[in-house]
């Protein structure tokens, strides 16, 4: 069988390089999509993933381009083949209240957090649906599903990145496509741990398995709905917040 093809979105962030090496393991060829504007970031994470016998990849992108979108696509489809998993964890912050929020703060986290997603997927998906497999998973977050003070614009788009899951779930399940989301809680990555220690301290007093998530406990959830065997699973969304809030 052809090895599968996984492009992550936002590849080479704390949580994007955990999700591409576990991609990685489970036998996918994996290209981390991400900003290339910072030379010394992208080296930085191709000398981390140097151990993967040229198993992860990098490609720059904006995902708030549509135009960028469609073209990396198409390079992948060029050289490696079609993409065959999706995963769009690309995301930025602008937090403020909204009385202070800008409308540059509002659209900057729009477009990349929810714009991106659409993007990337329309671009992949006719692919994927044409191919007869498919695995689409959505990075959205805890805080799309509670609210967070300050970040009106986050939960905003993150709480639209499950509502665009589950109206394309429905879109493409017929044609072997999967469509989820994943929502992280707290975790261990330079955005949580740039949070001044006594904000961080409040938030772990919060969350009642008493630490921050790992970035490989996030991907690994990733990685389970990117397996050929979760195929009965869609348009589902997967808390994975050490219990800081709890649904069903």
């Amino acid at each position: 069988m052809q090895t599968r093809v996984a492009l992550v979105t936002g590849g080479i962030g704390g949580l994007g390089v955990a999700i591409c090496r576990h991609l990685a393991r489970s036998g996918h060829r994996v290209v981390a999509a991400d900003l290339g504007t910072n030379r010394d970031r992208v080296d930085a994470f191709l000398a981390a993933v140097a151990d993967t016998d040229g198993a992860i990849g990098f490609e720059a992108v904006d995902v708030a381009d549509p135009e960028a979108c469609t073209a990396l696509a198409a390079r992948i489809d060029a050289s490696h083949g079609g993409v065959s998993v999706l995963v769009n964890a690309a995301g930025i912050t602008r937090d403020t209240t909204l009385r202070k929020m800008s409308l540059a703060q509002w659209d900057d986290v729009l477009r990349v957090n929810l714009d991106g997603a659409f993007h990337m997927t329309r671009a992949v998906v006719d692919g994927m649906a044409a191919r007869g497999f498919g695995r689409i998973v959505n990075v959205s977050s805890v805080n799309g599903q509670t609210g967070q003070f300050g970040q009106a614009n986050y939960s905003a788009a993150k709480a639209g990145l499950h509502g665009f899951t589950m109206a394309l779930a429905r879109e493409v399940a017929s044609k072997g496509v999967t469509v989820n989301s994943v929502s992280p809680g707290y975790c261990e990555t330079a955005l949580v741990m740039a949070v001044p220690e006594t904000v961080r301290e409040r938030i772990v007093a919060g969350i009642p398995v008493g630490r921050l998530g790992r970035p490989d406990e996030i991907a690994r959830v990733v990685d389970f709905l990117c397996s050929p065997e979760s195929a009965y699973i869609t348009g589902a969304n997967i808390p994975v917040n050490g219990g800081y809030y709890m649904s069903f």
